[in-house]
């Protein structure tokens, strides 16, 4: 009974006070990423629009790689959230594909976020680096299974390695192969290849909207994209005997 009794114990005071004081920093370094970039990210900077010390704010996140980890991980749960909810929302149109609404998802997110999307994707930040294997890549992998899963479900194994794609050099089949897998199942290296290939696509149709590179498009954006994400889609299941 005394172990129940500490498995299901409420946080205590001391705990909630830390877990709201730490929600409070992210928000505030969130709020300051916006206003200001990634480049300009500091301890520094957050504390004083806390009204706190720099040596306050240690108590909670040792080093500014802890606080950027902490940004990173939580933008990359968002942007996996908001494509799973793109997922599963009714669709526009009745035969859209659930890879283009995840797609989809992902764009808006880009959009809407911009400056967290570029702290993700953007110029690395100058002395940082993720832990390995750590929560950021935790978060990666998430997002990386859903598309996989969009993109792949309805095929076995045996019909991914058939995929009709120009061959592979050695070295690179043998590097496929020992990549670590996300998803339900490992994939073959051709499934791995149209999968890389097809998040290229995907990704820098983003960036170039993020970055203001198709403006030229105008309100004729959102069409663009979903037009290309269904070429591609078809492309590649074409591919897939």
């Amino acid at each position: 009974m005394a172990v129940d009794e500490r498995t299901t114990a409420p946080p205590s005071l001391r705990e909630r006070r830390r877990a709201a004081a730490t929600q409070e920093i992210v928000d505030a370094a969130e709020r300051h990423l916006t206003e200001h970039g990634p480049a300009a990210l500091s301890l520094r900077a957050v504390a004083r629009s806390l009204g706190m010390t720099v040596q306050a704010l240690y108590h909670y996140f040792p080093s500014r790689d802890a606080l950027v980890t902490t940004l990173v991980t939580k933008a990359y749960d968002d942007l996996a959230d908001a494509v799973q909810a793109a997922v599963d929302a009714p669709s526009d149109e009745a035969d859209l594909p659930r890879l283009v609404s995840a797609a989809e998802g992902y764009r808006r997110w880009a959009i809407a976020n911009p400056e967290r999307f570029q702290l993700l994707y953007g110029t690395p930040l100058r002395d940082y680096a993720a832990p390995v294997d750590g929560p950021t890549t935790d978060a990666t992998r998430r997002m990386s299974s859903i598309f996989e899963r969009e993109m792949f479900a309805e095929f076995t194994v045996e019909r991914l390695a058939a995929a009709d794609i120009p061959e592979l050099s050695p070295s690179l089949q043998a590097y496929l192969e020992q990549l670590p897998h996300y998803g339900q199942g490992r994939l073959p290296p051709p499934a791995t290849a149209l999968l890389m290939s097809a998040w290229g696509h995907l990704h820098g149709l983003v960036v170039l909207e993020v970055f203001g590179h198709t403006q030229f498009l105008g309100d004729h954006q959102a069409e663009i994209f979903r037009l290309s994400m269904r070429n591609l889609l078809a492309d590649i299941h074409r591919r897939i005997p």
